[in-house]
């Protein structure tokens, strides 16, 4: 019996729900769908005859989301709720997936699922959101870490641990890791930039007990602004933040995010902001993390200041 599918499908849905596999084989091309409640799905012979399937050819894969109760198609009319979110990540996977595990804007991923040689796909299981944060949020996902841009919707799919990708030779067994049994909000997620608007109306900052972070981005501003080094900065930044898991890369990121912001909003081009980060890390951080890493804060900082410019 499968029981990596078996135990990745008992922890993504809820009893009773009704979830969409999706079979598709390549050569020719055949797609089916078969919609079942999940314990139809965990049943030893629904997996057998799946895995049949998959020995001849057919990749595996399943609906993020669960669907309505009798529906007859993974439309996104279908969609009960939002159960989880999830990224594609197909280009410098590894590097990319390690900027991911190591960043502040996002929780740990539920589970990392990997698809094929260096190509992975990140699940975080969450609750309390609507459809339009999902889109939103995966759309940020999806710019900030260098996802698929394309994979965006809420009727997506996920390759199936356990299984094989059949679209190598020899098929690649995906398989995946687990990293947190939590259910995320949209609280946890801050991939606008966090202090963001205490910055730019400090009226509206949050109570003192909550806002450790805005209050470091505001003085990280403001130092940057008036000429501090941004090494220098950076290591005073974390010895006084010693309570944070890594202050190091805490210090890091703020500093970086704070200067690719204050480059874009005076005009400076993406890909000057890029190298000007890469310039400042290149000592300290593998160039290939470094590369990715540059990439992304600045790819944030020009969605953080096309939302300043808006308001």
């Amino acid at each position: 019996m499968n029981t990596t599918a078996q135990d990745f499908l008992a922890r993504c849905f809820r009893p009773g729900e009704t979830i969409a596999f999706l079979l598709r084989t390549g050569n020719p091309l055949r797609v089916h769908q078969r919609i079942v409640t999940l314990e139809t799905a965990l049943r030893p012979r629904y997996l057998g005859w799946i895995a049949h399937l998959n020995h001849h050819g057919a990749n595996v894969y399943v609906a993020a989301n669960p669907l309505f109760p009798a529906s007859r198609r993974r439309t996104k009319e279908n969609i009960a709720s939002v159960r989880h979110l999830y990224i594609d990540i197909d280009t410098d996977g590894d590097a990319r997936l390690a900027t991911l595990r190591a960043s502040d804007a996002v929780p740990p991923a539920s589970a990392i699922i990997a698809t094929s040689p260096g190509k992975y796909q990140a699940l975080w299981r969450v609750n309390d959101f609507d459809f339009e944060q999902q889109e939103e949020t995966l759309k940020l996902l999806a710019a900030t870490f260098g996802g698929d841009p394309a994979c965006t919707d809420c009727n997506r799919v996920l390759r199936v641990p356990g299984f094989y990708n059949q679209k190598y030779d020899p098929p690649y067994r995906v398989t995946v890791t687990y990293s947190s049994e939590c259910v995320w909000t949209p609280k946890s997620f801050h991939l606008a930039g966090a202090g963001l608007h205490a910055h730019a109306s400090p009226s509206r900052r949050l109570p003192s007990k909550h806002s450790n972070s805005e209050e470091d981005w505001a003085w990280v501003m403001a130092e940057l602004e008036h000429g501090v080094d941004a090494r220098k900065l950076t290591k005073t930044l974390a010895k006084r933040r010693s309570d944070k898991p890594d202050p190091l890369y805490y210090a890091q990121r703020t500093v970086d995010m704070a200067s690719a912001l204050q480059w874009t909003l005076r005009g400076a081009p993406i890909e000057d902001v890029i190298a000007m980060l890469r310039t400042r890390r290149n000592a300290e951080l593998p160039d290939a993390l470094n590369s990715v890493r540059a990439r992304e804060i600045a790819t944030t900082a020009e969605r953080m200041a096309a939302r300043l410019t808006v308001a």
